[in-house]
């Protein structure tokens, strides 16, 4: 038999049993399905990608920094380092009514997310209120609501829990063995302790990575099989291409991926996380229509709308707009689900018929 085959079973068996389950995936077992034939790599992801949600419909989220710059942590990746000169200016956390009149503008061009990104270490209990109260207000609005704020303590997390947090964005980036030529203020399992917090915590776990900062395939394929083998793994994954940012660690040695290697990642993602939202995140501003449209048969189902994200350039929402016209897709008119996860969560709802 061929050994993919047993592989792809491992994928079924999320849809066969329920959305929440996870399966033990290993490095090697996913570098085989990732060299599979372009042609078959994409009919089993856009196969199973079926099986959980309707192949025509995108998620859309927007992105706003509520804290731009003065970070203490050194991700070499980033703008908002203060260990970088990158002339990011750091500012203060907006006032509660500026974010809401953003959620407004959101809601209006059609997001369903919407997500708050500040850049620290780790929130102050002080600019936590704020934080919480922009998460009710928006909730009150109908849309759902993430934020990015680092690393949580204990209480904090029970604080955004208590707000109604639907889900916290916090990335692990990269492999284990990748991340150190990364970051060195903070370790992967810094990133992983935090995610395990946000989940005992009863909040949607939001994290995924980012491609072209100097990685192999392998460390790629790493960073997937990390997340997939959380119990549950996240339920939204972004996938992240690395934008040119003058004055970071990472211009030295980044090497963007090629079209054909971030399909083949982000139909990677939909066979090991197929109950997963999968979202095309920073970097799509330079993906021509062809290659976003291949992402989406390769199992994407989600995408960031709005001119800029946190301090990085994005699509025109009139040019999402005709993209998905012109593939006879749609954005999503509510919150995306599995349909796995929606049928647990209809069957946990039903009374015992015991």
């Amino acid at each position: 038999m061929n050994p993919t085959t047993d592989i792809q079973g491992k994928a079924e068996a999320v849809t066969a049993s329920n959305a929440g389950q996870s399966v033990a995936w290993t490095e090697a077992e996913a570098r085989d399905l990732y060299d599979l034939p372009l042609p078959e790599l994409l009919f089993r992801a856009q196969t199973l990608h079926r099986r959980h949600f309707d192949p025509t419909e995108v998620e859309t989220a927007t992105l706003l920094s509520i804290k731009t710059g003065g970070c203490p942590e050194d991700c070499g990746y980033c703008s908002q380092s203060t260990h970088h000169k990158t002339g990011v200016k750091a500012t203060k956390l907006m006032e509660v009514d500026s974010v809401l009149a953003e959620a407004r503008k959101a809601r209006e061009a059609g997001a369903t997310r919407f997500c708050m990104g500040a850049a620290w270490r780790s929130p102050k209990d002080r600019d936590l209120d704020s934080v919480c109260r922009m998460i009710e207000g928006v909730r009150a609005l109908g849309l759902e609501t993430c934020v990015t704020l680092g690393m949580l303590a204990p209480d904090q997390v029970r604080r955004l829990g208590d707000a109604g947090l639907d889900y916290y964005n916090h990335n692990i980036d990269t492999s284990r063995a990748h991340y150190p030529r990364i970051a060195t203020t903070r370790t992967m399992d810094d990133r992983l302790d935090t995610l395990s917090l946000v989940r005992k915590g009863g909040i949607k776990l939001c994290s995924g990575g980012i491609v072209g900062m100097g990685e192999t395939v392998d460390d790629r394929i790493a960073m997937l099989v990390i997340l997939a083998n959380l119990a549950p793994p996240p339920e939204s994954v972004p996938l992240n291409m690395w934008n040119a940012i003058p004055g970071t660690p990472v211009m030295d040695r980044a090497e963007p991926a090629t079209p054909i290697a971030f399909v083949r990642l982000v139909a990677l993602a939909r066979l090991l996380m197929p109950a997963s939202v999968v979202r095309l995140s920073a970097g799509r501003h330079a993906m021509s229509d062809e290659w976003q449209a291949l992402c989406f048969l390769a199992g994407a189902n989600s995408i960031f709308t709005g001119d800029t994200l946190l301090t990085t350039g994005n699509p025109q929402r009139a040019q999402d707009a005709a993209l998905l016209a012109a593939m006879g897709m749609r954005m999503a008119p509510g919150p995306v689900r599995s349909n796995a996860a929606v049928a647990g969560n209809l069957r946990s709802a039903s009374p015992s018929t015991d």
